[in-house]
């Protein structure tokens, strides 16, 4: 069921909030097939109705007219037609799946199974609709009933699970959820504007059916909240900045398979290769930049028989810093080996884009028995021979500093923090209360309350009396980043809540929980808001906000982070296809591959498509790179765009570079993998 729920667009989000109440995140309700929802848009007339609830004291809670519209498919399961399917399952499966004969059966008894009373064994009725729908049961080779009676059966089955779920919502019980990796670095990002790598501090996080924000399977430990810690404190500084920084090194390093014969995005235009990144400064200061050249199996510097001598731009916010000149008889074996440093350069606090990139020496074909490819570093051992042209290419960047800090300057992350400051003694706390306050209501996803201000509060003194000011607040920031109110979205229980009692989501957890779906982030200032108003209690609300944060450009975290993994394209980035085979694949492609797939799910919901274009859509998102990949001419420039396919060769999903090359081994395709990613991820078995 996961699988057609991820495929669902548009009316399917709002049932995703509506439907679920505060013990779990999922729909026991059956996801409606693609035809049901065919007529099924945001625009939907809303007309919330109380449904029956078990529990002392439970809520009503109304059900969204998607879900409304298949409980109409309930009535008429009469006892006769109960009773002869059920003879059908005793005839054609409880053969095999008996008592005694469970154990070599998929552990599966149907000796006992009537559909009339499918839905007091849930686990076992789902478990037929999956293997009835997916045409597996009966196994091939074995009698199968006559005429549609398996299709009959599945949609009886479906029928009485559905009412079932429908008349007694039964969303299980939930504890927390932590914030994973994407989530933590983006709503850093929203809260103090700092861009960050979560991964640098955090482990990765554990995935359960691909999935990275699974609550079930987000246990912490003692050393995954010492990273939490560790994260806030360097978090802080580097927000705050840190005038008395200690020098420290970071470096960047560039996957082999990047191709670094053409322009690089983000840096300067007339270079080639290298990479660009965004680094925090913590200081004003100088600091020493370092780039590693790659070599040859034999020590030598791979390219050193290009035609003309190598230079690296070093350069900061595009403006050039350094020009560092390769010597073509460089080798290993020199004191500082492949390795060219600056001279120390006075960079000002902050983010700032860095940019290591070779000068473009030449353009245009080039007159060798064999051409520069895309996977443009295959063989280290071919720098080496004579009558081929090829490139130097960088290894690792590196940033050492600062040396000599000066203090620290206003950077936008600064101004986002300091909205005001004390002009004597007596205002500063009130100025630090109003600062923290206003941070952690953004960062707790809720008004704080006078419990909390008053705790974060208390490390504000604390660091004050130590180092002033500004140090106050940096040790206020850290203590929120650490807090659990920020790591973990702890759910709040209704007061007078008892065990078993099922209730509606909090106004604010809803507006948490539909935040980091569509968006992947913390809930903007206008739907926390309307939460507070109470203005998602109703469906009409619920849907308003929904078509609101679907068409903000954020929403794109449902094709990068939800489809993403529900289509596992990081696999993509296991495969690594035969150079000899394949030159012309490089890094490049494979994240072109990886984001036309975004791009095509992300203009399904956006448009609130057919559910049934993913397999069928005669059309997809490419740019030049790719187009001239898939043979497809037309197609100029680095921006992707839609493209209709020239032929019926290609058709959707199954279509597109990124599924067919993770289903791939490294030097032909797999019809064992790709049968496995479709009977997984598309069919959910």
């Amino acid at each position: 069921m996961k699988s057609v729920f991820a495929a669902t667009t548009g009316a399917l989000l709002v049932c995703a909030a509506v439907a679920v109440t505060s013990g779990s995140d999922r729909l026991d309700a059956r996801v409606p097939q693609p035809k049901l929802l065919a007529g099924a848009t945001l625009s939907d007339p809303v007309t919330p109705k109380p449904a029956a609830t078990g529990g002392a004291g439970a809520k009503k809670i109304g059900v969204h007219p998607v879900l409304m519209r298949r409980s109409s498919f309930t009535a008429g399961v009469s006892l006769a037609d109960a009773e002869a399917l059920t003879a059908v399952v005793k005839k054609n499966c409880a053969g095999c799946h008996s008592d005694t004969r469970k154990g070599t059966a998929g552990n599966l008894s149907l000796q006992n199974f009537t559909v009339i009373t499918a839905t007091t064994t849930p686990e076992t009725a789902e478990k037929m609709i999956g293997k009835l729908r997916a045409g597996m049961m009966p196994p091939p080779g074995r009698a199968r009933p006559a005429g549609d009676t398996l299709n009959l059966l599945a949609e009886t089955l479906e029928k009485l699970m559905d009412a079932k779920a429908i008349s007694a919502p039964n969303p299980g019980g939930r504890t927390f959820q932590r914030l994973n990796l994407a989530e933590y670095t983006a709503s850093i990002q929203d809260v103090l504007g700092l861009s960050i790598d979560a991964g640098s501090w955090l482990p990765l996080d554990t995935k359960s059916a691909n999935f990275d924000n699974i609550a079930d399977a987000q246990t912490p430990s003692a050393t995954l909240l010492d990273a939490y810690m560790d994260a806030a404190s360097e978090i802080a500084r580097m927000a705050v900045g840190d005038p008395n920084a200690k020098t420290n090194t970071n470096t960047y390093k560039l996957p082999r398979l990047a191709s670094q014969i053409e322009h690089v995005e983000g840096t300067p235009i007339g270079t080639r290769g290298g990479m660009s990144v965004v680094h925090n400064f913590p200081a004003d200061g100088e600091y020493v930049f370092s780039v590693l050249l790659h070599g040859s199996p034999t020590g030598q510097l791979y390219g050193a028989g290009s035609p003309f001598d190598e230079k690296v731009e070093i350069s900061v916010n595009g403006e050039r810093v350094a020009l560092l000149e390769i010597d073509r008889w460089m080798s290993q074996a020199d004191p500082n080996g492949l390795e060219i440093k600056t001279k120390p350069v006075r960079v000002r606090a902050g983010a700032n884009r860095l940019s290591a990139a070779f000068l473009k020496q030449m353009d245009g074909p080039v007159n060798d028995n064999l051409a520069p490819v895309g996977h443009s570093i295959a063989d280290t051992q071919i720098g080496m021979q004579s009558g081929i042209t090829i490139f130097s290419h960088l290894q690792t960047f590196a940033v050492s500093g600062p040396y000599n800090p000066t203090g620290v300057s206003e950077t936008e992350t600064r101004r986002r923090i300091f909205t005001c400051r004390p002009t004597a003694p007596v205002e500063a706390r009130p100025c630090a209360e109003r600062i923290i306050n206003r941070l952690a209501t953004e960062a707790y996803r809720r008004p704080v309350a006078p419990v909390d201000l008053k705790a974060l509060m208390g490390f504000y003194d604390a660091g004050a009396k130590q180092g002033g000011f500004e140090t106050g607040i940096r040790n206020g920031l850290e203590a929120m980043l650490s807090s659990p109110h920020f790591i973990f979205r702890v759910e709040e229980t209704r007061a007078g809540a008892k065990p078993g009692d099922r209730f509606p989501v909090g106004s604010l957890d809803l507006a948490s929980r539909l935040s980091y779906f569509v968006w992947g982030t913390t809930p903007d200032s206008s739907l926390i808001a309307l939460a507070k108003r109470g203005g998602l209690a109703d469906t009409v609300g619920l849907v308003a906000q929904t078509k609101r944060m679907l068409a903000d450009p954020r929403s794109s975290a449902l094709a990068t982070r939800f489809a993403s993994q529900w289509l596992r394209l990081s696999d993509v980035d296991k495969v690594a296809p035969d150079a000899l085979q394949y030159p012309s694949y490089d890094l490049q492609l494979a994240d072109d591959m990886k984001r036309e797939t975004e791009t095509f799910f992300a203009n399904l919901v956006k448009e609130n498509r057919s559910v049934l274009e993913l397999f069928s859509a005669d059309y997809s998102y490419m740019n030049e790179s790719l187009a001239k990949h898939y043979g497809i001419s037309g197609v100029s420039g680095t921006q992707f765009r839609k493209v209709q396919y020239p032929d019926d060769r290609r058709r959707g999903l199954l279509g597109q570079g990124s599924i067919l090359t993770l289903t791939s081994h490294a030097n032909r395709t797999s019809p064992v993998l790709r049968g496995k990613w479709v009977m997984e991820v598309l069919l959910g078995t």
